[in-house]
């Protein structure tokens, strides 16, 4: 179980994976208001889009880490070695 906050995503894995808090403990008695479900659906889709913007953005990072040390390569043409 991994309930770690994932330094791109910014939320943990399982939330992304489960959208929901990883539950760890003895307390599951414990009484909760039940959200109503189009609220649920609306608060996951905003986590699902923050964990997507943030995720583009360190993708963007990381191709712009390895594009640092990239050369233009040579076209090569038949016979020309």
């Amino acid at each position: 179980m991994n309930n770690k906050v994932h330094l791109a995503m910014k939320i943990s894995s399982f939330m992304a994976n489960y959208r929901r808090e990883l539950r760890i403990g003895t307390n599951i008695r414990r009484k909760e208001k039940l959200e109503k479900v189009t609220e649920f659906a609306e608060r996951m889709r905003k986590v699902q889009e923050k964990a997507g913007v943030a995720l583009r953005k360190a993708q963007e990072r990381m191709k712009k880490q390895a594009d640092k040390g990239q050369r233009e390569v040579k076209e090569w043409k038949k016979g020309i070695n």
